[in-house]
């Protein structure tokens, strides 16, 4: 089986664990994946806990064959980057499988890459995110939504769940497995489970 590359979206103010929760889970089957950081532009980008991580090539500028975008607070303000979205709507032409984690999906939202589709997001911000996507089929209660080429979750913690589902689809269930028990993670196989919803009076 070919290796995939698992291209993770990076902008100011992305959230830590949307992005490296699911690298984490991605870079442990490295028989399977390859991962690597992309943004608008290469370079170092400051997320919303402080630390920077570094985009090793502009978004388009290398093929992915899975691209994840983060949310955190910078999505806030990216929705209105024209440019970004372009970039992101053009990217996720080629790949074979568009994640979002958290507020991530305010972007694929804003970018029109969720019209007709169920999704879900964070259910803090599920509201804000709702009118990021008018036309989107937004599921209240779930873990993740598995729409086929586009794959969302819940928020931050919720996107290892999203990332292991992604692995045991694309690379195999025993593969997804043993992922797990690597990184000692008590995987919640049930897209539907989510005691969020409930907190939030979403359900």
């Amino acid at each position: 089986m070919a290796k995939r590359t698992v291209g993770a979206l990076l902008f100011p103010e992305f959230e830590l664990l949307d992005v490296f929760g699911p690298l984490e889970a991605f870079g442990v089957a490295r028989e399977h994946f390859e991962v690597v950081c992309l943004g608008e532009r290469a370079g170092a980008v400051a997320s919303a806990q402080g630390p920077e991580a570094v985009a090793s090539a502009a978004l388009g500028a290398r093929r992915v064959d899975l691209l994840l975008v983060p949310g955190g607070l910078g999505t806030r303000r990216e929705v209105g980057n024209a440019a970004l979205l372009a970039q992101i709507v053009a990217a996720a032409r080629e790949v074979e499988v568009l994640m979002s984690v958290c507020t991530g999906a305010a972007l694929l939202a804003r970018a029109g890459l969720l019209d007709g589709k169920r999704a879900t997001t964070n259910k803090r911000a599920f509201g804000w995110v709702k009118e990021q996507g008018p036309c989107v089929d937004w599921v209240a209660e779930a873990r993740w939504v598995d729409a086929g080429t586009v794959v969302t979750s819940s928020g931050v913690s919720a996107g290892i769940d999203m990332a292991l589902a992604v692995i045991a689809r694309t690379a195999g269930r025993d593969v997804a497995d043993d992922c797990a028990r690597i990184m000692e993670y008590d995987w919640h196989r049930d897209a539907g489970w989510d005691p969020f919803a409930k907190i939030y009076d979403l359900a």
